[in-house]
């Protein structure tokens, strides 16, 4: 156990966490020159294409010390964006140390301040490594200063390397097997073990990814879930090299993966303890915190016969991915779906593109809303998920809305952009202080106001160069209504949303304009219309198409003209009366996308 290091890198988006990863797997010959890509870890084809890491990965390594000593590393690269922090905090349960990396043109990141406080709550031995140190704007100096004087880390041993090209990734690799701590020895009796990630195989059934921290599992033993009570004779046990291979056991202290012909995809609990059935272990580990979905939105398949095969796949993708949440929902315009529960709007872009790719499913989404608190007259409290659920305004007494504490680093020349961007969100100024050329920016915002466009707004205000991070603190009190959308006089669910009665006017006219944009022309007029409760707040209608019926009528007289003409105007009113409105999938995605300005 003395030789083996187990280790998570953790970094900003776009740091290079993945790139040094992949000069650590050609280092320690884990593959073939050949066989090498760009991003070996990112092994989803959204991840490839985004160049974001989705899913925490882990891969084993040997590697040959100078002092002729061999250590076993268990490397995990984990995600840097803000909506899979959960990734983060699950990966680090199962290390005792972490490769910081930071970009040395960049310097320290909101998303470098989340995870390195993640790894030092964990307890972890942290070696800071400074990154794309060939680039000509990089400043090493500058940023261990920052390093030092942000986070508080110790920078006078910090490497710089350059992944792209493999300078210095060989000090990292010695400082990880002569800095880093061997598995720390875990007193519970038997085995031991914890459910670090799981995911579905179609061939073996369900894979768990588990971390031993006491006895070892091997082909043939028998072994029980904690926490449902699930027994399962363990089919083979292996590790990543990152090519799967298989191994007679795994032994305390090293991270592998286990295939069991588990069918039940409930069983799988991720931070479960996993143990031995006939010597169960003493003590539980403490596994993690549930995740907390921020952001929720309707999901609801185009064809009602694929509800069942939604089902499915929403099972498979919780397996893999257990901060997504779903449950059971009804709705008069789109039949049978779920009400689901995500992380951030990348999260649920990320979920319904795997659904698309995955799974084969077309699906419409509902707009996307946050968990507020209705007080109501009576003195109950409800809390509300859905806008089309929200009570009748004279039985409200007042609504409490999420509030976050959101932290922007942005560079001086940006901060004014930023600053009314957030007083325009209902923000209130926190703290502002300066490192070096850079501003770190605290604002509590409520996150109904986060939710839609705000991210994107930021980078375009500050051409790409702010990064942003938040936490849910606490609920107020909100002066919020329900704007519903009205297409043809029938209220349409999926668009419906809650905003703040100052900005309720503006975003049901400009949602109106977008869908008179979007929304295809018919044979007869449509009225959209934004309504609060019976008050009628903006409107606009989309012109019919027009046929000619007097193209056959040449010469006569006007009163024949006049018949046809009137023949048809009765027949658009009969269909402005009965005609359904279609709306396609894309216009609810378009429509969602509605800037403040």
């Amino acid at each position: 156990m003395n030789n083996i290091r187990n280790f998570a890198i953790i970094a900003h988006i776009d740091h290079g966490k993945s790139t040094l990863a992949d000069r650590m797997i050609e280092l320690c010959g884990g593959l073939d020159k050949r066989e090498m890509k760009a991003q070996v870890l990112d092994s989803m084809e959204i991840e490839r294409e985004r160049g974001i890491t989705i899913k925490a990965q882990t891969v084993r390594l040997t590697y040959k010390a100078i002092d002729g000593n061999v250590y076993i590393l268990n490397l995990i690269d984990t995600p840097g964006h803000v909506d899979f922090a959960y990734e983060v905090s699950r990966s680090l349960a199962a290390c005792e140390g972490s490769i910081l990396v930071v970009d040395a043109s960049q310097g320290v990141e909101a998303q470098t301040l989340a995870n390195v406080y993640q790894a030092i709550d964990s307890n972890h031995e942290i070696i800071p490594v400074l990154n794309k140190i060939d680039l000509p704007a990089a400043d090493a100096e500058a940023v261990k200063l920052q390093i030092r004087e942000v986070i508080g880390l110790d920078t006078s041993n910090a490497i710089q390397i350059s992944a792209k090209n493999g300078d210095g990734v060989r000090d990292v690799l010695e400082a990880i097997a002569h800095t880093l701590p061997p598995p720390r020895s875990f007193d519970a009796g038997g085995l031991c073990a914890m459910l670090v990630d799981s995911w579905y195989d179609q061939y073996l059934g369900v894979v768990i990814l588990a971390r031993i921290f006491k006895g070892e599992i091997c082909a043939g033993m028998k072994m029980k879930m904690i926490s449902t009570g699930a027994v399962y004779t363990v089919d083979n046990v292996g590790y990543f090299l990152p090519k799967k291979t298989m191994t007679d056991k795994l032994k305390e202290g090293e991270v592998g993966f286990i295939t069991a012909n588990i069918k039940d995809v409930a069983d799988c609990k991720i931070g479960d303890t996993i143990t031995d059935e006939k010597a169960p272990c003493s003590k539980i580990l403490q596994g993690f915190k549930p995740s907390i979905p921020v952001v929720f939105c309707g999901i609801f398949p185009v064809d009602a016969a694929e509800f069942t095969k939604l089902k499915e796949s929403f099972q498979k993708l919780h397996l893999n991915d257990s901060s997504f949440s779903y449950e059971l929902e009804t709705s008069a315009a789109l039949g049978f779906g779920f009400r689901c529960g995500f992380l951030g709007l990348l999260h649920l872009e990320i979920i319904q593109e795997r659904l698309d790719r995955e799974f084969n499913i077309d699906i419409i989404t509902t707009a996307p809303s946050v968990i507020y608190n209705i007080f109501l007259t009576d003195g109950s409290v409800i809390q509300l998920h859905n806008p089309i659920e929200m009570p009748d305004v004279v039985k409200i007494d007042k609504i409490e809305e999420p509030w976050i504490r959101a932290t922007i680093m942005v560079p001086e020349a940006y901060i004014g952009n930023v600053l009314s961007l957030c007083e325009n969100k209902r923000g209130r100024q926190i703290d502002i202080r300066f490192t070096g050329s850079r501003a770190i920016i605290q604002y509590d915002m409520p996150l109904n106001e986060i939710v839609f466009d705000f991210y994107d707004r930021l980078k375009s205000s500050t051409k790409g160069y702010a990064s942003f991070d938040y936490h849910p603190t606490e609920y107020m009190e909100g002066d919020l209504v329900r704007v519903a959308i009205l297409v043809n006089s029938e209220p349409v669910d999926a668009l419906s949303m809650i905003v703040h009665k100052e900005h309720a006017e503006r975003r049901g006219r400009a949602l109106c304009a977008k869908l008179k944009e979007l929304i295809p022309r018919q044979l007869f007029k449509i009225a959209i219309q934004a309504a609060i409760g019976g008050k009628i707040i903006a409107r606009e209608t989309v012109s019919a198409l027009r046929k000619d019926v007097l193209a056959k009528c040449y010469g006569g007289d006007i009163t024949r003209k006049r018949k046809l003409l009137d023949k048809q105007k009765e027949g658009k009113k009969r269909m402005r009366q009965f005609g359904d409105v279609e709306i396609p999938q894309k216009v609810f995605i378009e429509a969602l996308k509605i800037s403040d300005d």
